[in-house]
């Protein structure tokens, strides 16, 4: 007998503790799904057995879901994975699944889905429920009220903290995880905030007005979402309530403000990399897109890396003279190019985290400037003493130590520069980083080590 068939058989009995979604589907019962939920927990785990199903076995496997399992899986799915689901059922199931999330949710699940398929969904979804997230879709992907949830618990001063805590309890969608509480007037102005502990611990006929307090750190709707998330981190806050013209409109989460610094990390790393970030996870990327992606800046570094060869080509005479300049060529250019990266890495994490601002450019210089003075010289005696080992001669050997501390000086002072400067001009500074900055050092790099060659090495005429 097959496993399927011995599942199947035993619907009423005790489930077994390795159920993959192929057992799921064959015993077919809501209970299948929530051992396989409890006992797949991972999200990637979950993402991965899903794509495993046939459509058909997709739409059985949601014919079992009940609102609070629902929830549970298409909360831990990127809305990539949760969106193939609502790809193979009738708008009005696909309606009922997002419904069973909070309207964030929601909404970050139904921006990747097509434009048809969005209004279809949405146009089946309660009206409620429906306009909340048409909300929180109009708004800019990259900010801060894209993220929020709109339903928060709300409260008025002139109430009692009996009559406080039986509002909230009237408000069972309300984001209460956080452990916050805003007191607002009766056309939302947020007015001041206070705990679920103050409200606990407080007498049940004390006012909510003598609890609050009145000072309550906000971000506008419009700011971007990566700025939103670091106010929040800086001041240490269990949540950030995000208003417009003194309105609460919802509330940033601290999983809110995770997702955001995950996806805003990754979209660093692509670019350090000298690409273009994708609007999907790198699994579900077709070559096409991957290619989309990654030609443009190719193409740039490509032609900018020409100067390379120009370089060479115009100092070929002195190639010619004395060979073993040609030997110390990737040494220093790749120690140029290293340090540059080390340093722009350095410099667009400390402005991502908004330690370091254009005004502190100054100081970034001259700090950059000391460290390289000494990263060169240490650099510059290693050089020396591998140049003499090699037997090139006493001119070469100098050559290439003073050729590698001043490369290794002049890619720091460019590379402490550069992502400064393309914020200046409104670009991503992280493109400043990677390929672009070992482009740009070994062409000039190259000119400093055949420049000081001329000088030192007195077979080239200096």
């Amino acid at each position: 007998m097959t496993r399927t068939a011995h599942l199947t058989r035993r619907q009423g009995a005790t489930l077994p503790t390795d159920l993959d979604l192929h057992d799921v589907v064959a015993v077919a019962t809501p209970r299948a799904v929530e051992v396989w939920l409890e006992q797949t927990a991972d999200p990637r785990a979950r993402a991965d057995e899903l794509a495993e199903l046939s459509d058909a076995q997709v739409r059985t496997l949601i014919g079992l879901l009940a609102p609070d399992s629902a929830a549970d899986l298409l909360g831990t799915l990127d809305p990539h994975a949760a969106a193939e689901i609502l790809h193979v059922v009738p708008p009005a199931v696909a309606a009922g699944l997002v419904d069973s999330t909070d309207p964030d949710e929601a909404a970050e699940l139904l921006r990747v889905l097509p434009d048809g398929e969005r209004a279809a969904v949405l146009a089946a979804m309660p009206v409620a429920r429906s306009a909340v997230v048409r909300g929180l879709l109009a708004w800019p992907e990259e900010s801060a009220a894209a993220h929020m949830n709109p339903e928060v618990g709300t409260v008025r001063p002139t109430m009692t903290v009996r009559e406080a805590v039986d509002a909230l309890r009237a408000q069972p969608d309300a984001a209460t995880d956080s452990g916050e509480v805003y007191v607002t007037s009766d056309d939302r102005a947020l007015l001041g905030a206070l705990t679920f502990r103050d409200l606990v611990l407080a007498a049940p006929d004390v006012l909510v007005a003598a609890l609050m307090r009145d000072e309550v750190v906000t971000v506008g709707p419009l700011v971007d979402q990566e700025r939103a998330a670091d106010l929040l981190r800086r001041h240490h806050l269990a949540a950030l309530p995000v208003v417009d013209g003194g309105r609460l409109l919802g509330v940033l989460t601290g999983d809110d403000v995770a997702d955001i610094v995950e996806e805003e990390a990754t979209e660093d790393a692509v670019r350090q990399g000298g690409a273009t970030p994708m609007d999907v996870p790198y699994l579900r990327a077709s070559p096409l897109l991957l290619w989309r992606k990654r030609i443009g800046w190719l193409l740039v570094l490509f032609v900018t890396a020409t100067i390379t060869s120009s370089v060479l080509q115009h100092y070929e005479g002195e190639l010619e003279t004395v060979t073993a300049l040609m030997f110390f060529v990737p040494l220093l250019i790749g120690a140029g190019g290293n340090a540059g990266t080390q340093i722009t890495a350095t410099v667009i994490r400390a402005m991502a985290t908004g330690s370091v601002r254009l005004r502190d450019a100054g100081r970034v210089v001259r700090k950059e400037a000391v460290t390289g003075l000494m990263v060169a010289a240490t650099i510059a005696l290693v050089g020396l003493l591998r140049a003499y080992t090699q037997g090139v001669g006493g001119e070469v050997a100098l050559t290439v130590a003073v050729s590698a501390g001043a490369i290794i000086l002049w890619s720091s002072l460019v590379a402490s520069v550069l992502p400064l400067l393309l914020r200046k001009v409104g670009l991503d500074p992280a493109v400043g980083s990677g390929p672009l900055i070992t482009t740009v050092v070994d062409g000039t790099g190259l000119i400093i080590y055949f420049t000081v060659a001329r000088l030192l090495i007195s077979a080239l005429g200096a």
